[in-house]
């Protein structure tokens, strides 16, 4: 009897062209998301606005972001996932460049609310293209999809540096730029995708989150995402640097942002299971922001601070990520859609609040509400526990399955489901099922 070499996963970085192409693009949409940072006080300064007036940048952006999540599944269902992909592609080209044309805080604010209907429409389909194409199983999916997120957040602060540092307008017309690369590359290397069997209703989003599991993850981001956006929109007005200083803190805060979420986040995973990571990952990042709200004053702590919430965010993008695509009883576009309108409201409503506290109260009071709010979305979370340690059973049965080192069926892992002792007790369980021979 001799002992079969178990398979080794595939790599999730060997993957068809069609999706590095919409990898590439997903880099490039994220690099919107922090592409403004550094050009923040430089907006007030040189259009007369207000810090509150600027965060709207962020707040138009994510909210119609939000509301547009609503109804991609339902344009998708008509016009097919790679058309969705485009016409998503094609509003961010054109209301970017127009952002960057824009001689008002009014104008550009209203350029990038178009702007978040063509996020919304790329994002919740690129993830399920990505999803379904990429090869490496479910889990090595998800980690290329946190990996261009993460490249793209940390990259879009310091082209936002370089070409901000120009002109204010540089880094809209550079989005534009890349965008239509990325729409090319889309054209050209993504295949024609069949529309789905059934046409999505507009209300299947809302109707999804009555699942407790889809809407227990939902909340929790909202809290969560209103701590980070209130970080990311906000702290650099009181940080008090350069536009190339600004770059470089978040170019460094989105360096670890990667690390943590493709190299990290997967061992904490399997070490301690989602549930347990997610609650000590959350309590520190509550920890950073009362920090940053006692020592707003401080730019060093500031910095310091900002960077090493990178690590943080980066294992609790790439864990809930995943989390929500398990929990979730529907289809993977739906639930995206639902999962992203829950949670870009609180990321679009965070930062013009937080100019407006600091504006009527004092600096101090946005990031102690953030670190609040960060601290209830661990108690939200923690109602969702028996539905995150089944997660972790059935992902690690899936992985374990796709790496040839086990066979279970649906009743086996029925009958481990209640283990609650993650992937290490499936794979030994596994064992006793179906022994190596």
């Amino acid at each position: 009897m001799t002992t079969a070499e178990p398979a080794r996963p595939a790599s999730p970085f060997r993957q068809p062209k069609a999706v590095w192409a919409v990898a590439f693009a997903c880099v490039v949409s994220f690099m919107g998301i922090g592409l403004v940072d550094p050009i923040l006080p430089a907006l007030s300064t040189q259009l007369g606005a207000s810090p509150s007036q600027v965060t709207l940048l962020f707040t138009s952006y994510l909210v119609v972001t939000a509301v547009a999540m609503l109804v991609t599944g339902w344009v998708s269902s008509r016009i097919g996932a790679k058309n969705t992909l485009i016409a998503g592609l094609i509003l961010i080209v054109a209301f970017a460049a127009l952002a960057g044309l824009s001689d008002s805080i009014g104008g550009i604010v209203g350029f990038r609310a178009g702007w978040g209907l063509g996020n919304a429409l790329f994002i919740a389909t690129s993830l399920a293209v990505i999803v379904g194409s990429a090869s490496g199983g479910f889990a090595g999916a998800i980690v290329l999809y946190e990996t261009a997120l993460g490249i793209g957040i940390a990259c879009g602060p310091l082209l936002g540096a370089v070409l901000g540092n120009i002109s204010w307008r540089g880094p809209f017309f550079g989005v534009s730029v890349l965008m239509a690369i990325a729409l090319i590359a889309t054209v050209l290397f993504v295949p024609a995708t069949p529309r789905p069997p059934h046409r999505a209703s507009l209300a299947e989003p809302l109707r999804a989150l009555r699942h407790r599991g889809l809407l227990t993850m939902g909340v929790t981001a909202l809290l969560y995402n209103w701590g980070f956006f209130t970080m990311l929109g906000y702290v650099p007005f009181p940080m008090h640097l350069s536009i190339y200083q600004l770059g470089a803190v978040f170019f460094g805060w989105g360096l670890l942002v990667a690390i943590f979420s493709v190299f990290v986040a997967p061992r904490l995973q399997r070490r301690l299971g989602t549930a347990r990571t997610l609650y000590v990952n959350l309590f520190l990042f509550a920890a950073i922001l009362a920090v940053i709200a006692i020592w707003t004053g401080s730019t060093p702590t500031l910095v310091v601070a900002v960077i090493a919430s990178g690590a943080l965010i980066g294992i609790n993008n790439t864990l809930t990520t995943q989390a929500v695509m398990l929990v979730s009883p529907v289809e993977r576009p739906v639930a995206s859609a639902a999962y992203g309108f829950i949670r870009f409201i609180g990321g679009g409503l965070a930062p013009f609040a937080a100019g407006l506290l600091a504006e009527h109260l004092n600096v101090h009071v946005p990031f102690a509400l953030g670190s609040f709010a960060v601290l209830l979305a661990i108690g939200v979370l923690a109602t969702g526990h028996k539905l995150l340690a089944q997660a972790d059973v059935e992902l690690a049965a899936g992985e374990a399955v796709h790496a040839g080192e086990a066979d279970l069926d649906a009743d086996e892992v029925e009958e481990i489901r209640e283990d609650g002792t993650g992937e290490a007790g499936v794979r030994e369980r596994a064992e006793v099922f179906h022994p190596a021979s």
